[in-house]
């Protein structure tokens, strides 16, 4: 923990940690949101499924764009923009009286307008810390971010069943208002300009270590995806019990990220935590008993946050800064489609099966994720003796003959 409070003292990093967990707080709760309110105004789960579907659409076809637009018009302007439209987006959600087709729409503008917040704080990190700081602070990163998902649901939740949908869907707003003005307002995102990439749309995603990063986030977010609708399925909608074996899973996470995040990435780093995950998971198959799936997911858990580490450090390693960000939306996507993948697989074999057909297919996208991280193993960069930095965007000199 000494070297998280070294790290938390350095200048800027606690202000943007905190700046960015509150910007991407409303993340944790417009699913949930959205889901309550189109639900109770039309009566129908199917159609408040359709509203999230083109939500999660939206949102996984924005992320590589708005991502690259921050070098070619700057962080603050681009996000400024796309929250101002997304807290827009939100507010016609909760406020008019819509048919199906028009929440769709809204939701669909919610996506699209989602703000990049993820995106340029990784962007912004690596020019923070030095070198030998950057692995802990993506490690410290990706577990403090446990903390949206087991405290967002529960505030929406509450607000949403016992003040009111439309009040749940203008929490959203507002906190999404002076989440995104704070971090828009912090110094570090004024000083830090993403040069304009070169390259093509899409270019930067064909680099096998971010295709793996992409491909490995599909996977693991959707085995995480699928234990959730294992663990609604167990014990019903309303039930305690959910809530508290959710929360052990995301304080396995949050404790694995902590506990493993000075450890140098080698290779074969990311095999060695889906281990960890897929060993997890497959244990709870062996019963649905609340302390045994607790158990097994706090050891699940624990790989979760170290594996996400991962994904960040080698994506960040393997590009120019100009295309930093616009990689980490492309992971972003792999990780939105990854979570809704898992949900319908999940879905589709409790419906055939019982709830242990949710941890079957969480189990299965983990082991395929480790499957991958060891095929692929040659294409995982070896960050032992070198930072996780982006390089340096250089230009030819031109010179003039004498």
């Amino acid at each position: 923990m000494a070297g998280y409070q070294d790290l938390l003292r350095t200048p800027g990093v606690a202000r943007m940690i905190a700046a960015q967990l509150t910007a991407r707080f409303p993340s944790g709760m417009m699913s949930l949101a959205i889901l309550l309110h189109v639900e109770q105004q039309t009566g129908s789960y199917g159609s408040a499924g359709l509203v999230l579907a083109a939500t999660s659409v939206g949102q996984a076809v924005a992320g590589p764009i708005t991502s690259r637009w921050m070098g070619a018009w700057g962080m603050r302007r681009v996000l400024t923009l796309t929250s101002a439209v997304c807290v827009l987006a939100v507010l016609g959600l909760g406020l008019l009286p819509l048919s199906v087709p028009g929440y769709m729409a809204f939701g669909l503008l919610a996506g699209l307008s989602t703000p990049p917040i993820q995106a340029a704080v990784r962007t912004i990190y690596p020019k923070l810390v030095n070198s030998r700081q950057l692995t802990p602070l993506f490690s410290l990163d990706a577990s403090l971010q446990e903390i949206i998902w087991v405290l967002a649901p529960v505030v929406i939740t509450l607000v949403s069943t016992q003040v009111g949908t439309t009040e749940g869907l203008l929490l959203v707003a507002v906190i999404l208002v002076g989440g995104a003005a704070w971090f828009i307002a912090s110094p570090e995102v004024g000083r830090v300009r993403i040069p304009r990439s070169r390259s093509a749309l899409g270019t930067v995603v064909l680099k096998p270590p971010v295709l793996l990063a992409a491909v490995v986030g599909f996977l693991l977010i959707g085995a995480c995806a699928a234990v959730e609708v294992g663990v609604v399925a167990t014990f019903e909608h309303g039930s305690l019990a959910a809530g508290l074996v959710l929360a052990v899973f995301s304080v396995g996470s949050l404790a694995g990220g902590l506990a493993f995040g000075h450890i140098p990435i080698g290779p074969w780093a990311m095999a060695r935590r889906l281990l960890i995950v897929t060993v997890g998971l497959a244990l709870t198959m062996v019963s649905l008993n609340v302390f045994w799936l607790g158990g097994t997911l706090i050891v699940a858990g624990i790989g979760i946050a170290p594996a996400l580490a991962v994904l960040f450090a080698i994506t960040s390693a393997s590009v120019k800064f100009s295309e930093t960000a616009e990689a980490f939306g492309w992971t972003g996507t792999g990780q939105l489609i990854g979570a809704a993948a898992g949900s319908a697989v999940a879905g589709f074999l409790v419906d055939a099966t019982d709830p242990r057909g949710a941890y079957l297919a969480a189990t299965i996208f983990a082991a395929v994720g480790l499957l991958v991280a060891v095929v692929f193993v040659r294409f995982f960069p070896d960050l032992r003796h070198r930072d996780a930095a982006p390089r340096p965007d250089t230009e030819p000199l031109a010179v003039t003959p004498s």
